[in-house]
């Protein structure tokens, strides 16, 4: 029994050591069969009940997408055409045909975002603020994913004092949303980073070759579940 129980965690690691890393040549191969150079960022989804999440969210993405090398649709005119069309959630859209969106608009490829954590929690000794973001960009084209990944930020605002805790809690009215701005940011810097970079980049195509650690989200053979 005990050999028959070594004989299966030798195999396992085994198993693991054979494991090859995951590039994003590998993962998002979509993006550089069909290299969009637009996208096109739809309002978030919001899973949570924070009321000012969204407006709050749509105001961090589109500079990361820039500095990726994307053209990125000006966000307040995709939101009012999105309510002209009589659009007023995204959730109409996810599992729509998007190439109508090709035709009318010329974007590539659409972004859409879901906020899956928006929260600010208040204790005794401790206080933090939560912000979780799911990213699914598709293509216009093919109706295709052509890449996703998650990402979620817990910051300790309490800095181990109960003044400050009492401070905070006092302001939060008015220093909430940048708060959360700030936080939104940072889940963007984890999560666009396995962006594959857009046409506009130095590194353009470059990048096919660069492994992903984090791959809890994606199968062995780097297809989407």
């Amino acid at each position: 029994m005990k050999f028959l129980r070594f004989a299966m965690i030798a195999c396992c690691l085994l198993a693991v050591g054979c494991v090859k890393p995951a590039t994003k040549a590998d993962l998002f191969p979509g993006m550089y069969t069909e290299q969009p150079r637009s996208i096109l960022v739809l309002p978030p989804i919001n899973l949570t009940t924070a009321a000012d999440a969204k407006e709050c969210y749509i105001t961090t993405v589109s500079e990361p997408l820039s500095h990726k090398g994307y053209y990125v649709y000006p966000a307040p005119v995709v939101m009012e055409l999105m309510q002209i069309e009589g659009l007023y959630d995204s959730e109409l859209l996810y599992n729509a045909d998007l190439q109508g969106i090709r035709t009318n608009l010329g974007a590539d490829s659409v972004l859409f975002t879901k906020i899956t954590a928006w929260d600010m929690s208040y204790m005794v000794l401790s206080s933090s603020m939560t912000v979780g973001i799911d990213c699914e960009l598709r293509s216009t084209l093919t109706n295709n994913v052509l890449w996703k990944h998650d990402g979620e930020v817990t910051v300790d605002l309490s800095g181990g004092s109960e003044d400050l805790i009492v401070q905070l809690i006092a302001s939060a009215v008015n220093s909430a949303m940048a708060e959360y701005v700030d936080v939104a940011r940072r889940v963007n810097d984890i999560t666009l980073s396995t962006l594959p970079a857009g046409p506009y980049s130095q590194i353009y195509l470059q990048d096919q070759d660069e492994v992903l650690v984090d791959q809890d989200m994606w199968g062995p053979t780097g297809q989407f579940p």
